[in-house]
């Protein structure tokens, strides 16, 4: 078979924005960091079972790492098939979803780029992280729809959101005042509430134990406040339910708004994240969410902070 992708196509594919969301500096250092450890594990693997050969004895890749590094953010980013890279890429399709499914944990493993450097890889180290730099924090509930569990299956009902009436997975974003994103937690069943979802991941103890950090919250935290010693900040209460004074309405709006104006950022961030049609609706299975969120998080970061690093240079 005759490989389409040659390497005046790899580097039009390198350069172009569009078509993988990443600059092509930002693909170079992926390949710089990630190629490495996916020969690393590839080695282990083989040197693992029995053979009759030796090690790099057989046939050859016809997919070099970095064509297998392209097709995984084709397909994060515009969510394409296996069958449509592999015609690109003149591969088998077999061989594209294997090399999706090795390099994208690598790319889950990453965490978030804040800065050159520095990456936040679990809910701890952001906590920490914010509050060495006295910034805030802004949590938010975000859902990728799935495919139905088959019939019959064990908690087929648990993937069915509550808000959105559908089958999906939920993850916990958390990003900056300035909605820079900073964590994105594993994939949960959509049944599992915000709050509920928050205290698994153990918010309420971090908070508690940790440095002091201002978290804001929409109103499916409400009561998470009173656990973190005022720590996360959710919308105002209503204390008048029928007929309210008119100078509380106007104080309770203003308070509201005071608040949204501050949380918003948050939903920009997660925006940025749905942007990539992997995350605007998922046709694949469900166990790979964690991984899927993780990755584009992990990726999304990387570019932010490099755009904003050449920015500063300039």
């Amino acid at each position: 078979m005759i490989c389409v992708v040659g390497n005046q196509t790899r580097e039009a594919l390198i350069r172009s924005q569009r078509i993988t969301g990443l600059t092509a500096g930002v693909i170079v250092e992926l390949v710089a960091e990630i190629g490495p450890l996916w020969h690393e594990r590839h080695q282990a693997v083989l040197t693992s079972r029995p053979r009759r050969r030796a090690v790099g004895a057989g046939a050859k890749h016809k997919l070099v790492f970095v064509d297998r590094l392209l097709a995984t953010l084709v397909h994060l980013r515009h969510g394409a098939t296996h069958d449509v890279l592999a015609c690109w890429f003149g591969v088998d399709r077999s061989t594209i979803t294997r090399a999706i499914g090795e390099v994208r944990p690598l790319l889950a493993e990453r965490g978030c780029t804040v800065a050159p450097g520095l990456r936040l890889r679990s809910l701890a180290e952001v906590i920490d992280y914010l509050g060495a730099s006295g910034q805030t924090g802004i949590i938010d509930g975000t859902e990728v729809r799935v495919r139905r569990p088959a019939a019959g299956r064990k908690d087929r009902e648990k993937f069915i959101s509550g808000k959105n009436k559908q089958n999906a997975v939920k993850s916990m974003v958390v990003t900056d005042a300035t909605g820079r994103l900073l964590f994105c937690s594993p994939a949960e069943p959509a049944s599992c509430a915000d709050i509920t979802h928050a205290r698994k991941l153990g918010l309420v103890k971090l908070l508690a134990d940790g440095p002091a950090v201002e978290i804001l919250a929409d109103a499916g935290y409400q009561g998470l406040g009173a656990q973190t010693g005022g720590r996360v900040v959710t919308p105002p209460h209503r204390k008048f339910k029928k007929n309210p004074p008119e100078w509380y309405e106007e104080m309770h709006e203003r308070q509201r708004k005071a608040h949204s104006s501050r949380r918003i950022r948050v939903e920009h961030g997660i925006g940025h994240l749905k942007n990539w049609r992997s995350l605007a609706r998922h046709h694949g299975r469900r166990e790979h969410m964690s991984d899927i969120i993780q990755a584009v998080a992990g990726l999304l970061s990387h570019q932010q902070a490099a755009t904003l690093a050449s920015g500063t240079r300039t």
